[in-house]
């Protein structure tokens, strides 16, 4: 059982059906959620967003969601941070002013530089956004990325790291 929170930001719908489509041949079911009593229902929780930083962390608290969110993840409640979700679980981000995160993850959320060089091609400069396929390059070993292979391509759509 899935939960896909909804905190008023983000593309909801394409990540339902991906979850969806994935999920449901394996009988797993799948949900949006918007209310904190919700989480103790559900086996893992998702945590979409599209945006701003500071917006997406202030709505997350307007509606009441942080500490029940923080609890059911301090219970061992699976938790999957997607695009701006997934930055919302480090300690703060410099993205349109300084904002606090959830502090799941100790580190801050800030800009890449105007003019970054690119790690792989020597004397070439990146663009910001960085918007495009690229090519992953590990530097350790991550089981996260076990069977996908070094130089595979991956989209990013994105104009801060972590």
């Amino acid at each position: 059982m899935i939960a896909i929170l909804d905190y008023g930001v983000g593309n909801l719908r394409s990540v339902y059906k991906a979850f969806e489509a994935v999920a449901a041949p394996m009988g797993i079911p799948v949900d949006v959620v918007d209310r904190p009593t919700d989480l103790t229902r559900w086996r893992a929780v998702v945590l979409p967003g599209q945006g701003a930083f500071g917006d997406s962390v202030n709505n997350l608290r307007r509606q009441q969601l942080e500490q029940p969110l923080l609890d059911a993840v301090a219970g061992g409640l699976p938790l999957l941070g997607i695009c701006v979700g997934m930055q919302l679980l480090f300690d703060e981000s410099e993205e349109m002013g300084q904002h606090e995160g959830l502090h799941l993850i100790p580190g801050q959320v800030r800009r890449f530089p105007e003019r970054m060089a690119d790690p792989v091609r020597t004397g070439h400069t990146l663009r910001v956004p960085q918007i495009g396929w690229n090519q992953l390059h590990r530097r350790r070993t991550d089981e996260l990325l076990a069977d996908v292979p070094d130089g595979a391509y991956a989209y990013f759509a994105h104009s801060y790291f972590c």
